[in-house]
């Protein structure tokens, strides 16, 4: 399997898994206390989350062990007339560019995960909110 066949094939499944239904109301009667149909299954994005964060942890460590020693010889080379020397700073320098994208990249998933899951628990509070509203009145009307 292609991972584009497989990527389709999950979000396919993330659609049908997440779909919003209005035209109908769950089983158990629904909006308060009951399953809503608005579903983030925050353990899911935790875990995402808590991956990039590790990832993030791990490659800011490992990732930046060979920066001093081959900035050194880069300097070594460099000062010894030959012609590597540049192209072993080259090496280092766009390592080091593309280091600090990824954690930037890690960065920004770990914290727009975190903060998707304090904004949906917010949704959820202010629709149950206002659902509980509405089914209140519709009780006056009666």
């Amino acid at each position: 399997m292609t991972f584009e066949q497989e990527w389709a094939e999950l979000r396919a499944a993330a659609a049908e898994r997440t779909a919003l239904r209005i035209d109908s109301v769950p089983a158990d009667g629904g909006g308060g206390g009951g399953v809503g149909e608005l579903v983030v299954n925050r353990d899911d994005l935790g875990a995402i989350g808590n991956d990039a964060y590790d990832l993030l942890g791990r490659l800011g460590k490992e990732g930046d062990i060979a920066r001093s020693s081959t900035f050194d010889a880069a300097t070594a080379l460099t000062n010894g007339n030959f012609v590597s020397g540049s192209a072993v700073l080259k090496v280092h320098d766009f390592w080091q560019t593309h280091l600090k994208t990824l954690l930037d990249s890690c960065a920004q998933i770990s914290n727009h995960l975190d903060y998707s899951k304090a904004r949906h628990a917010e949704d959820e509070a202010k629709i149950e909110g206002d659902l509980m509203r509405i089914s209140v009145l519709t009780e006056y009307l009666k």
